[in-house]
């Protein structure tokens, strides 16, 4: 934060302070109360109102959010980052969850005051977030009943050598947390040891378009990520060239900008195990994988015509599956008579519409929808029909529609700067967003 937070509080649904801390002399406890009587009562009073997240009484600015049957409130006298602050907050339910092996609620946090009141000294100085790592957390504070790779020497008749081991052991372990807190490299630990080196890497992209009823583009893009999986030993630097068609580019916290900004190569030590390398968004040079034909005529007051053509744009070594058009039909219809020339499909009146679902669809090819609609005739005045935007849903394998690249991976240890085995993997998936085809 931009400013220091004057304390935080856990709190249950009827505003009971369940735990608390203060990290300045600058609020009370009587403040924190008064959250449950000037914002969450006032909110039951007046349910129609707008309520946003942040408010600000006085000279303090509440900021809280709601996690299952708790309440987390933050509180400043001074103009903080509220993204930032919610981004704590969020950060803390995860690191709870994970030492709790079990989600936060009321009951864990009665079961667990001890063991929160450590974690909130070390997770903030004086009000400014420090560490929110689990990993890194769990080597400076030991959950209760977490059993370590030494507990096998905490029992009785343990001989001096073995005590002798099991501090050395600590020591080091020790100096790695220390390592990974004052260090350049935070999120990941020394005396990491794999027998096989091994890089996952998935591209999962999701296209959003608005389709004209005649296969014209009205708006379009993809919303990218790239999801890794490392398991290397030692330090090692990985190098990542991606072809240059990204926008709006957001890195965790690993990757060295300068480098990217210079190079354009994505280089970065990785953390241990599965975490979100990148963000993206592209809305140029966007394939779209399918395009879609739709012809609805109303034929008098009492029926409507549907003719309704998918075309799959990509290689016909690739398939689509599972897909789903969702076709609008009138609130007044009373049935539908439907032929399709693959899968299945039939009339929803919850979604008052038409689901064609096709379990595969190969690229290259094209399917058919043809529907007879019966409506049931009224003699009051009624709305011309709105015509709501066919949906679209579906998932491509191994397809990428923003025209992003990998052009190389690979991983050098970092101390020696030489190259070590390292086996790579690099999948694609394709989905849909708003996948809109007007009528």
């Amino acid at each position: 934060m931009a400013s220091a937070a004057s304390a935080i509080y856990f709190l249950n649904l009827r505003g009971d302070i369940l735990l608390e801390r203060r990290y300045k002399d600058d609020v009370d406890r009587d403040i924190a109360e008064s959250f449950r009587d000037r914002i969450l009562n006032a909110r039951d009073r007046d349910a129609t109102a707008v309520h946003g997240p942040i408010r600000t009484l006085g000279s303090v600015t509440f900021m809280y959010l709601r996690h299952a049957d708790i309440y987390i409130l933050l509180l400043t006298r001074s103009n903080g980052n509220a993204m930032l602050s919610f981004q704590f907050m969020t950060s803390l339910v995860s690191l709870f969850q994970s030492y709790f092996e079990g989600d936060l609620t009321e009951s864990s946090i009665r079961s667990n005051f001890v063991l929160m009141y450590e974690l909130l000294d070390e997770v903030m100085d004086y009000g400014l977030p420090q560490l929110t790592d689990p990993a890194i957390l769990k080597t400076l504070i030991l959950q209760k009943g977490y059993k370590s790779e030494f507990s096998s020497l905490l029992g009785t008749n343990v001989s001096a050598a073995e005590a002798q081991a099991k501090k050395a052991k600590e020591a080091a372990a020790a100096a790695n947390a220390t390592l990974s807190v004052t260090g350049a490299v935070g999120w990941r630990r020394e005396g990491i040891k794999y027998k096989r080196n091994e890089i996952f890497l998935d591209i999962l992209e999701q296209v959003n378009v608005l389709m004209s009823s005649n296969g014209t583009v009205l708006r379009n893009d993809v919303v990218g990520r790239l999801q890794m999986k490392c398991f290397l030993s030692d330090m090692p630097e990985v190098r990542l060239g991606l072809n240059d068609e990204m926008q709006d580019v957001t890195f965790h916290q690993c990757v060295n900008l300068g480098a990217y900004e210079a190079q354009k190569v994505v280089t970065f030590v990785p953390p241990d195990g599965e975490f979100e390398l990148m963000r993206y968004r592209v809305n140029e040079g966007v394939t779209l994988p399918f395009k879609v034909f739709p012809v609805i005529s109303e034929v008098g007051r009492t029926k409507l015509e549907a003719n309704v053509s998918v075309k799959s744009t990509f290689s016909n070594k690739l398939m689509a599956g599972p897909v789903v058009v969702l076709v609008p039909v009138p609130d007044n219809t009373a049935s539908a008579k439907l032929l399709v020339t693959a899968g299945r499909a039939k009339y929803d009146a919850t979604k008052k519409a038409l689901v064609w679902k096709m379990s595969k669809f190969m690229g290259g090819a094209e399917q058919t929808l043809r529907a007879e609609v019966t409506l049931v005739a009224s003699t009051r005045e009624k709305k011309p029909w709105g015509r709501p935007p066919i949906q679209m849903q579906f998932q491509v394998p191994m397809l990428g529609c923003s025209g992003l690249r990998v052009q190389y991976m690979r991983a050098v240890e970092r101390k020696q700067g030489s190259a070590y085995q390292v086996d790579t993997w690099v999948r694609k998936l394709c989905k849909s967003g708003d996948f809109l085809i007007r009528i």
